[in-house]
């Protein structure tokens, strides 16, 4: 039996309902003609009459019958993902806009701030400097710094502190070069710090953020990361305390007419209590468990 075109069985199915030839012509301004020839090229590609014709219309024979019911499942069938399809992008949206190491963060614990449960999509965006904040709609920003302008609502959340970090394997060398985000691109304090404070030892650089943590791992030298993320790869070692001067807080802030939307205040608060949870992890006070390695470290 050949393959069956749904729009055929799409037009049996008015044929069926409309009781003729005429009536499904009005439903899908297919000519009459037309119909009928497909009607009876469907009966062929099926090996079955689903049709009795007579002047008074087209009445169902008993294959027409079960046809007819396998149709109206289709149909319902169809219905219901179209409606699902659309209740997705239903939804609204929450955006999360960070630095490539928040956003990071963020994509890490999803789970903590959305449940399969939860009536909104979630999206993980870089955000760009000197972004407008005014007119951004449905986004919650993770700043450095509280904005002075913008009809925004600000919620202050924990320290954010930096290290150096060097390769693990390479704790006992003592004249590393220094790794650094190329000038192009750095934006941030912590970004230039390494290019401030060591120009002229700096033998690698990268204008990916995202892959400076792997470049230290590497082994190709000692470069500054945000402690959550350093302290985080066992790869890496820290070298001291935290650098005091580029530890600042981390801002939440969200457009003032967004704050009270149920599905914003809700990632807004779940990411608040997620980023105190690794209050210790963001201020830089290390497991205790690794204390010991970093102190027979820097006694070598």
């Amino acid at each position: 039996m050949s393959e069956v075109d749904w729009s055929d069985l799409q037009l049996f199915f008015h044929v069926a309902a409309e009781g003729g030839l005429a009536g499904a012509a009005t439903m899908t301004g297919i000519s009459a003609p037309t119909i009928g020839r497909r009607m009876l090229a469907l009966e062929r590609a099926m090996g079955r009459t689903l049709f009795v014709r007579s002047q008074q219309g087209y009445r169902l024979a008993p294959d027409g019958v079960v046809l007819f019911e396998h149709v109206q499942t289709i149909r319902r069938t169809t219905a219901d993902i179209t409606r699902w399809h659309g209740d997705a992008f239903a939804l609204p949206i929450v955006s999360i806009a960070g630095d490539i190491w928040l956003t990071g963060f963020v994509a890490d614990n999803t789970g903590e701030l959305r449940g399969s449960e939860d009536s909104f999509r979630l999206c993980c965006k870089r955000l760009p400097p000197g972004d407008d904040l005014t007119y951004r709609h449905g986004m919650i920003f993770l700043l450095h710094a509280a904005p002075k302008t913008g009809n925004v609502a600000v919620r202050k959340s924990v320290e954010v502190a930096y290290a150096v970090y060097r390769a693990a394997d390479h704790v006992f060398e003592t004249d590393l070069p220094w790794v650094s985000i190329g000038t192009e691109v750095a934006v941030s304090e912590p970004e230039k710090w390494v290019f401030r404070h060591h120009e002229n030892q700096i033998h690698t650089w990268t204008n990916a953020p995202d892959i400076l943590a792997r470049l230290i791992a590497g082994g190709a030298g000692r470069g500054v990361l945000p402690t959550f993320v350093g302290d985080a790869m066992p790869a890496l070692m820290r070298e001291g305390a935290p650098i005091e001067a580029l530890t600042h807080p981390l801002w939440l802030a969200v457009n003032d007419d967004d704050r009270h939307r149920p599905e914003m205040r809700l990632a807004l608060d779940r990411l608040a209590a997620l980023f105190k949870h690794h209050e210790d992890r963001f201020a830089g006070r290390l497991p205790v468990e690794r204390k010991p390695a970093l102190r027979a470290a820097a006694r070598s």
